[in-house]
């Protein structure tokens, strides 16, 4: 296809995943065996969540409430797609050209912000409750294990009347139980969606699968920590270790998910996978056009940005010079139309055309330099205006006059 332009490589992080979840999980087609499977998945997560919390400070368990904000990692994100995608899919208007998609990465910036402060005071909570265990004793370990530090973000608060029986800070025996019902159910999940995944060839139901079964085993660890509190003798200091642990995988998604959100609000680049998906289906769409015209223009470059679940696409092609408007017109169309049908998520696609004769382009030539740029110079309006009558100017005038006065 002749000359073509190189492009660095695009990491991408957690937030990755949750473009192809969004398959299953915004489709309105209830009967398909993927979507039935995958709102099967966000309902049960929403309801282990509130009883894994809820569990987790009734029966004293710092593991118990660390992985309640861990199922909450995933399934705040689905939920604020499915919040969000009415907004996604509303036509640009003139006071927002690109669309609305930014308001999804907004909203996904606030709440895994929020999930990463989360994990980061329970991770604070658990090593203070450590470090009760450890190294104080008597009154002072009571204290710390007992709430005496309101800095322990609602899982030290009141502990004192949970006890039952129990020495301070060990978890009740009635949490292993609950612990135990919700790894039961991310199992039966995980094996769920990994056979409608085999069924499908799906990678997308299969990352979903997998995202089941790492809360199944974060629910394992959390089992084991308050087993080991309640039934080894003088271990209550496991619940504590077990929260530290998951906790760091909240701090870990909830931090990717920031990261991924920031690069998203700062215009990013598109990753090397969709930019290929483009490529290749608007280079099927050239040798698909009638009269093989096709032939005589090349795919020079593929860019473009991310916005929320949308992608905003930029095409260079290259082209005879001699060809008419009509001529790159009809070239502009058919590759639009391509991938826009074949690329899910490409909501605008714009076409620059450049001379194919012509010396390859420099990157990034349709920005104004520095040295160009009105913003150099204080007053630009004035060169070759005479008096300037631009309203603005003529205002700036009229005030100074008046301060001279």
């Amino acid at each position: 296809m002749g000359q073509t332009r190189s492009h660095g490589h695009h990491g991408h992080g957690h937030g990755h995943h949750h473009h192809h979840d969004n398959v299953y999980l915004t489709s309105t087609n209830k009967n398909d065996a993927g979507v039935r499977i995958t709102r099967i998945g966000l309902f049960s997560n929403l309801f282990m969540a509130i009883a894994k919390g809820a569990g987790g400070y009734a029966f004293n368990s710092q593991s118990m409430v660390a992985d309640a904000w861990h199922s909450l990692t995933d399934l705040a994100s689905d939920v604020l797609t499915l919040a969000t995608v009415s907004w996604s899919l509303r036509a640009p208007t003139e006071a927002f050209p690109q669309g609305f998609g930014k308001v999804e990465s907004l909203g996904s910036l606030g709440v895994s912000s929020m999930l990463l402060v989360g994990g980061l005071l329970m991770c604070v909570g658990s090593c203070e409750t450590l470090y009760a265990h450890a190294f104080l004793e008597g009154e002072a370990a009571r204290a710390v294990l007992e709430g005496g530090h309101g800095h322990g973000h609602g899982h030290s608060h009141g502990h004192g009347h949970h006890h039952h029986g129990h020495g301070a800070g060990v978890p009740s025996l009635h949490a292993a139980w609950l612990a135990a019902g919700t790894v039961a159910i991310k199992e039966w999940l995980y094996h769920a969606t990994m056979k409608v995944a085999r069924e499908r060839k799906s990678s997308v139901l299969a990352s979903n699968a997998v995202h089941h079964r790492v809360d199944s085993l974060t629910g394992i660890v959390a089992l084991l920590a308050i087993l080991g509190a309640n039934l080894l003798k003088d271990a209550p200091w496991l619940d504590p270790v077990g929260g530290l642990f998951i906790s760091l995988l909240v701090i870990r998604a909830g931090l990717s998910n920031t990261i991924a959100a920031l690069y998203e609000l700062a215009d990013r680049s598109i990753d090397d996978e969709v930019r290929e998906s483009v490529s290749k289906h608007a280079s099927k769409a050239l040798e698909a056009l009638s009269d093989g015209v096709g032939k005589d223009v090349d795919l020079r470059d593929v860019s473009g940005v991310k916005s929320g679940q949308n992608y905003l696409v930029d095409l260079e092609l290259a082209v005879p010079s001699l060809w008419t408007v009509e001529e790159v017109r009809r070239v502009e169309e058919a590759v639009r139309a391509r991938v826009g049908e074949k690329v899910r998520g490409v909501r605008r696609l714009r076409v620059r055309f450049v001379p194919k004769e012509a010396a390859l382009p420099e990157r990034f030539d349709e920005f104004i330099r520095g040295d160009v740029s009105a913003r150099s110079s204080p007053e630009p309006e004035e060169e070759g205006e005479g008096n300037g009558h631009d309203h603005h100017h003529d205002h700036e005038h009229e005030h100074e006059h008046r301060k001279e006065k």
